[in-house]
């Protein structure tokens, strides 16, 4: 069973009908079979880019449906996502994203579903392995 992490630009634009990657988002999530994983920095950014009621509640739904996954994220984890942030503060990494980096870690899943290629493309995990980008 494939998993993936799922980044904010996805969320968004399947929650945006008129978002222009809103088709092949949706198209990627009725093909793909396996588990979905997130966090709740990506939530709150998605909460925070849509403003909209009519987008969040759809998404807690199907998190409480089980479509989603939210991994727990606690101190630790904070403390590891600082490090990733102070490491690429040149680009900036954001906490959402950092957040998704400590995923990769903790989990061992490095495939990422994302609309931020650049970025993504950029972070290295330990060993100087890159995310498989979806």
């Amino acid at each position: 069973m494939e998993t993936l992490l799922l980044d904010t630009g996805p969320l968004v634009a399947l929650a945006n009908k008129r978002d222009k990657y809103h088709l092949s988002c949706s198209a990627a999530l009725q093909k793909h079979r396996g588990r979905l994983l997130t966090t709740w920095a990506v939530l709150t950014e998605f909460s925070h880019l849509t403003h909209s009621v009519n987008a969040t509640l759809p998404l807690y739904h199907w998190i409480e449906r089980g479509g989603l996954e939210l991994l727990p994220l606690g101190r630790d984890e904070l403390v590891s996502a600082i490090d990733w942030i102070e490491r690429y503060a040149d680009r900036p990494m954001d906490l959402a994203d950092a957040s998704l980096v400590v995923a990769a870690l903790k989990t061992g899943c490095h495939k990422i579903w994302t609309l931020d290629r650049a970025d993504f493309e950029t972070y290295r995990l330990p060993g100087r392995k890159h995310f498989t980008l979806v």
